[in-house]
């Protein structure tokens, strides 16, 4: 009965759909606590009853917000998919910047410690971060051919390394690595340490990602490239990882920009990099939102550089499946 219903008036379900959305998002608002001083900025005649009775008010301004929102999106139905796409951003960055203004951040501070934050923040980051996205990469590779070997000692350094590396936090291995190598003689700079303990730490979880791709290819790839006479090792580096390489870098690309995040964690041992200069230069004026959000912004930028990378590099590997 209910599908006779929905196919004999599609609009007037379309509309009660549409309504039944819109109080949902006004519940939710409301329930959030939004609230409605901007409403008597926008409508100063309902200032008087909205001061009497402050839940009244955020009913109303959960009302309107979700009408506005209904509002929105009916309008963005009419665009094309791009301008919707670039619209979309342009709304949800200004948002974002409304609710940075709220704060009442100090510009001018920002514009005196943002130079120095991007010459030494940024360089050191992306130092560490391109140097451990290398050696992880090498590490996966080397990892994920010994987890598809058929030797027992070979496969048993393998899965222990895989394990033991994903299965320690993060933080608690750049502690292991720069506190626990100088007890055994060797030690080792913040620099070098952090350096190190991504690379360990990223490359055990690449190693799943480049077996995972490696075992998606037919089995018949690796048989064909053995009748025409190919080695075993020219035939994966020649014929089974080209073509792997179209599973492994969509996660792959998420693990790096997730690497250059975690990048932070080697400030907890004092290295210069962003997070690290952001904490230091707040705490002198206290000024720790400015230049928290600061460098959360850099970081984004830097992903998105990231991301652009990995979508030319997936296009790049993704030729040979357009026709």
């Amino acid at each position: 009965m209910i599908a006779t219903l929905i196919l004999s008036h599609p609009k007037a379900v379309k509309r009660v759909g549409a309504t039944l959305a819109i109080l949902v998002v006004a519940v939710l608002l409301y329930w959030m606590g939004i609230g409605g001083a901007w409403v008597a900025s926008i409508f100063p005649s309902l200032l008087p009853g909205m001061e009497a009775s402050p839940q009244t008010t955020r009913a109303v301004a959960a009302i309107i917000f979700a009408l506005l929102i209904a509002v929105n999106w009916k309008l963005l139905g009419l665009l094309p998919r791009t301008y919707q796409i670039g619209a979309v951003w342009a709304e949800l960055f200004c948002l974002l910047l409304l609710f940075f203004y709220s704060f009442n951040l100090s510009f001018s501070f920002i514009a005196k410690k943002i130079g120095f934050l991007i010459t030494q923040g940024v360089v050191t980051t992306l130092y560490i971060s391109v140097i451990s996205i290398f050696i992880a990469t090498v590490i996966a590779l080397i990892g994920a051919i010994a987890k598809l070997s058929k030797n027992g000692v070979v496969y048993g350094l393998a899965s222990f390394y895989t394990s033991l590396f994903r299965g320690l936090p993060l933080l608690m291995q750049i502690y292991i690595i720069y506190l626990g190598l100088p007890q055994v003689g060797y030690v080792i700079g913040a620099i070098p340490a952090g350096i190190l303990a991504l690379s360990l730490c990223y490359g055990a979880y690449m190693t799943e990602i480049f077996r995972a791709g490696i075992e998606s290819i037919p089995r018949g790839q690796s048989e064909g490239a053995t009748a025409l006479g190919l080695r075993p090792n020219h035939t994966m580096f020649l014929v089974i990882l080209p073509q792997a390489m179209r599973v492994i870098i969509p996660p792959t690309g998420n693990q790096f920009i997730a690497m250059l995040k975690d990048s932070s964690l080697v400030s907890v041992v004092g290295v210069w990099e962003i997070m690290y200069l952001a904490r230091t230069m707040g705490q002198k004026e206290f000024r720790h939102i400015e230049m928290l959000i600061t460098a959360s912004m850099i970081y984004w930028l830097l992903s998105i550089g990231l991301e652009i990378i990995q979508a030319r590099i997936e296009e790049r590997f993704g030729r040979s499946l357009k026709r």
